[in-house]
């Protein structure tokens, strides 16, 4: 799918983006209930800002929490990791991210743009890098007909919100 493309893509109605919002909302709150052995004061401060980001991309598209851990040699900071599954064609919106972010590609091929830098492909066992503040233009699967999905590890200030949405 060209950046053009991505641009002139028809939003779903808004009562089908609340829809996915309360739906994702709920898996999160699930999945974080399930997987992760801490307190339920912790989980929300760590991943309540990628959890409601959830309605911020393709409807086939999901945010697993993997782990968050305060990094006790570095007082203030927080290492959090999760798995990003984007269906065939899936995309999240231009973003930023609040701390340093490394991605490493898991299955299938990812298409990411930084800033005003060009447009990269990357597969299976390759990683980038994104550094706090950047622009995050274009984050795709590179497959209109596969899954892709990658791990990303944030290492930000507690209680930052992870990831913002540009207008």
């Amino acid at each position: 799918m060209t950046v053009m493309g991505l641009a002139t893509m028809q939003r779903p109605a808004p009562s089908r983006s609340v829809a996915l919002a309360v739906v994702g909302g709920l898996a999160c709150a699930l999945a974080i209930g399930k997987v992760l052995p801490i307190t339920m004061d912790t989980v929300s401060g760590a991943f309540a800002p990628l959890c409601a980001a959830a309605a911020e991309s393709s409807p086939l598209d999901k945010v697993e929490p993997i782990g968050s851990y305060a990094l006790p040699n570095v007082p203030g900071k927080r290492v959090t990791i999760v798995r990003v599954f984007y269906g065939p064609g899936g995309f999240s919106r231009p973003h930023r991210h609040a701390g340093s972010v490394t991605a490493y590609v898991t299955k299938g091929e990812i298409r990411s743009q930084l800033g005003g830098g060009p447009i990269e492909t990357f597969g299976v066992g390759q990683s980038f890098f994104e550094p706090p503040g950047a622009t995050h233009l274009v984050s795709a699967n590179a497959s209109t007909t596969e899954p892709a999905e990658l791990i990303a590890v944030f290492v930000a200030d507690e209680g930052a919100q992870l990831t913002t949405y540009l207008e």
